[in-house]
């Protein structure tokens, strides 16, 4: 009987302990659908719609994700620079070029998982529409570097590499993969690195 009772509670160990390391391994390695891309940037916009596969869903509620809808605006990610290298905190970019039309734009720093950078003293990694300095003809230039610059200037603290975010609220950009790719985003030039 005690032999019985124990092979059942192996059996349902191993049953669940498999069952969960195959979805969260099943999360981890799925390809993400919708994906669309125009130069260093990607954005996912299905993902805030009924037509997201459920791995995209699941692996952004498990991440504490919120989803923009369609109407409420999209997020851009860049991992790389214009030239297909990957950014890293050690060197300086300058992100320049137009903005899609938008009420309200944010761009900010994370680490390669997500996270945020640290601040540097009361200066955080992030930068909104209304609090930057435009350039002729409503361009945008932003520095982003471990040293102060002028003008623009996101500080991107520690070792490692780091993503670009830029979320678009309330915009107009209708998001297709024919006018995903024809849609004008800055570009992100490496100027110089430290290490």
């Amino acid at each position: 009987m005690v032999y019985r009772v124990f092979l059942l509670l192996v059996f349902l160990a191993i049953a669940i302990g498999g069952g969960a390391a195959s979805v969260w391994f099943a999360l981890d390695n799925a390809p993400l659908t919708g994906r669309f891309t125009s130069g260093p940037w990607q954005a996912f916009p299905l993902l805030g719609t009924p037509q997201a596969d459920p791995y995209s869903r699941a692996r952004y509620a498990r991440s504490g994700g919120l989803p923009l809808g369609p109407s409420e605006g999209i997020v851009l990610t860049a991992r790389e620079d214009s030239n297909g290298d990957p950014l890293r905190r050690t060197c300086t970019y300058v992100i320049s070029g137009q903005l899609p039309p938008a009420r309200l734009w944010t761009l900010h720093l994370t680490d390669a998982d997500g996270g945020f950078l640290p601040d540097h003293g009361r200066k955080r990694a992030a930068l909104h529409s209304r609090m930057v300095v435009y350039g002729e003809g409503n361009s945008l230039t932003v520095h982003v570097s471990r040293q102060p610059q002028p003008g623009n200037w996101l500080p991107s603290e520690g070792n490692g590499r780091m993503q670009v975010v830029l979320t678009l609220f309330d915009t107009s950009v209708a998001v297709t993969s024919d006018q995903f790719s024809d849609l004008r985003l800055p570009t992100i030039t490496r100027a110089d690195c430290y290490a």
